[in-house]
């Protein structure tokens, strides 16, 4: 029989009850969303593992995990100013590139690999991906690729130095289509001007969607950013470097084409 007390614990910041809900990952919690806080882009939720995964969490995520906010899971490491250290956490100086919501990885891993020139940051919410970006990485024996999980904006609100960014990517995140959820979009006037003073000068802010009424609001958003530049003069022809995922594919076959959305920072 459950332990009462743990029936009678609050329920997480993921809807789980201590004790009663207890599985692997439980250490991996959102902080929890106080009054007055930013509205979050993400709906936290929870979701099995597997046993492939859980092994791949335990394994990895201290070599190549860190966590937005939680000192137990380990904190990304910082210069005496309190932004990101990026030569300590991928032990080299590069260019990087952060992702935003990497989702189970396969995109993410398949650029890194293409381009081991610059670094990959991917920031996730949700465990499953963080775990099957794990297995990804060191089946690819890759170097480049590091996760944080975590809320991405406040990460970058409060880590990530201006103009430290080579590129920032956002794909397919969460299309809110409710028009009363449209508040939740990170693709929103101050979102993209967070994001773009992060960029350096001349780095690229690319996002995809294949929301057709979402990527219509993406590019308004991005164009009429006064810092960003459109060099398409409207959707860009999608890059050979922004692999076709699974979930891109359904989308495809459900008649719903992507749309990528790219510019430039100039100002």
């Amino acid at each position: 029989m459950p332990d009462p007390d743990d029936l009678a614990a609050p329920p997480t910041a993921d809807g789980a009850h201590p004790g009663r809900d207890a599985r692997p990952g439980d250490a991996f919690q959102h902080a929890p969303n106080a009054e007055g806080d930013p509205i979050r882009t993400f709906h936290p939720r929870r979701a099995a593992l597997g046993d492939r995964r859980t092994d791949a969490l335990d394994r990895l995520w201290p070599r190549y995990g860190v966590s937005v906010h939680d000192p137990a899971l380990g904190l990304p490491p910082t210069g005496p100013d309190g932004t990101l250290d990026a030569a300590r956490l991928f032990d080299r100086t590069a260019p990087l590139v952060l992702e935003i919501g990497s989702g189970m990885g396969d995109a993410t891993t398949a650029m890194a690999a293409a381009d081991p020139g610059r670094d990959y940051l991917a920031v996730e919410a949700h465990l499953p991906g963080i775990a099957n970006l794990l297995v990804l990485v060191e089946e690819r024996g890759l170097t480049n690729v590091r996760v944080a999980h975590g809320d991405a904006l406040d990460l970058v609100r409060q880590t990530i130095a201006a103009g430290s960014l080579d590129a920032v990517h956002v794909f397919f995140p969460d299309p809110w289509p409710k028009a009363r959820h449209h508040k939740r979009r990170i693709i929103a006037p101050d979102h993209v001007a967070l994001l773009r003073s992060r960029l350096r000068l001349g780095g690229t802010l690319h996002c995809a969607t294949d929301w057709a009424e979402y990527a219509e609001q993406m590019l308004a958003v991005v164009e009429g950013d006064p810092g960003l530049t459109n060099p398409y003069g409207g959707f860009a022809p999608r890059p050979e470097h922004r692999p076709v995922t699974k979930f891109e594919r359904r989308g495809a076959e459900a008649g719903r084409p992507s749309h990528d959305v790219i510019a430039t920072r100039t100002a």
